[in-house]
């Protein structure tokens, strides 16, 4: 047990689950402390108890329609990032790659990122309406601000040894920036775009207030705030939380799969623990492997039915989604090639 109070000391595989949740039990158990009784130490206004907290969520799915304004949200989300990432990689590079266009412009996108992105929605609404493509720009535009300089500086991050190596062998531009450039920039910047989830959910609270009658998670909290209703606005705020783990940890596993010599490398001086860890990601792999191929599976069946009907009239996923489920057939087909990419590349090969 030393290695709990060892400076700088790793978890071991075995305990960091308990550790969670022993964690998430003392911050509910406080949490309940700070709420008991009928004079609590916390105002009830301002901290609702769990209980209560958790009364809300049954209220919010009958009253409030939470499911389909969580898959409008996190539709919403999918597409300001796919737009963002369509905006940032193809300008970013030629900003990095290029003298002339890094004087003309880095500096001016740069000092962009300074701009109080809540106070330019204005001319978003006036631009693109007040609906949903107004709030992707708007989300997409507020993690542009962010990404292109990162993209930018990934790309000065480049060892010059990958480049030597390259031009020793005769490689052209075109060849340095698709063996050497694209790969080494891409494999940091997941890990970039991963923290911007955490930013992007405050753009969709503040786009989503706008016309709130389109739903989404963030017309749900204005809602709450304006009726005082702190119990909903706190499970819409856990609700917030529990997505944004789930997309961390769908980012994590996504770096794993594309960028497999990252975890090569960092983890290969762990020799005492290496047997630990590679059972526990095993059955995390399989895990998730289930988890992706359900999910495609079900994802399959409901875009048919959306053109054969064979489930009935009703559209599960235009119900869900709104006019955001463009985004989402764009993820779900990218997954599905890059699936059917990994079966027949050895066939292929052969």
């Amino acid at each position: 047990m030393d290695w709990l109070f060892k400076l700088r000391g790793e978890v071991p595989a075995k305990s960091k689950l308990i550790l969670q949740f022993v964690g998430i039990a003392i911050i509910l158990l406080v949490w309940y402390l700070l709420t008991m009784g009928e004079n609590p130490v916390v105002a009830k206004l301002t901290l609702p108890s769990p209980g209560r907290v958790f009364l809300a969520y049954g209220e919010m799915l009958h009253q409030n329609d939470l499911v389909q304004n969580t898959f409008r949200s996190i539709g919403l989300n999918i597409g300001g990032y796919l737009k963002a990432i369509l905006w940032t990689l193809p300008l970013g590079f030629v900003i990095g790659l290029y003298p002339l266009f890094r004087g003309l412009f880095r500096d001016t996108f740069d000092a962009i990122r300074f701009v109080p992105l809540a106070a330019c929605i204005g001319v978003f609404m006036l631009t693109y309406g007040t609906s949903i493509p107004m709030k992707e720009n708007f989300l997409a535009f507020g993690i542009f601000i962010f990404l292109l300089p990162i993209v930018i500086q990934r790309i000065g991050d480049v060892k010059d040894v990958y480049l030597k190596t390259v031009y020793t062998l005769g490689a052209t531009d075109w060849q340095t920036i698709r063996t050497v450039y694209i790969p080494s920039v891409m494999s940091k910047l997941i890990d970039d775009i991963r923290i911007l989830t955490a930013i992007s959910w405050t753009y969709i609270v503040v786009a989503e207030t706008v016309n709130a009658d389109e739903g989404g998670l963030g017309a749900l909290t204005h809602i709450a705030r304006r009726q005082f209703q702190t119990d909903k606005l706190f499970g819409i705020l856990i609700l917030f939380v529990l997505i944004g783990f789930i997309q961390d940890r769908i980012f994590v596993r996504l770096d794993k799969e594309l960028f497999p010599h990252k975890y090569q490398v960092k983890d290969a001086h762990k020799i005492k623990s290496q047997d630990e860890d590679d059972i526990v990601s095993s059955i995390m792999d399989y895990a998730f492997q289930a988890f992706v191929w359900s999910l495609l599976a079900v994802y399959v069946i409901l875009f048919l039915n959306e053109f054969i009907g064979f489930l009935g009239d009703f559209k599960y996923l235009d119900f869900l989604f709104g006019k955001t489920c463009w985004s989402v057939h764009v993820v779900m087909l990218s997954i599905i090639a890059y699936k059917l990419w990994r079966i027949f590349r050895p066939r292929v090969r052969r």
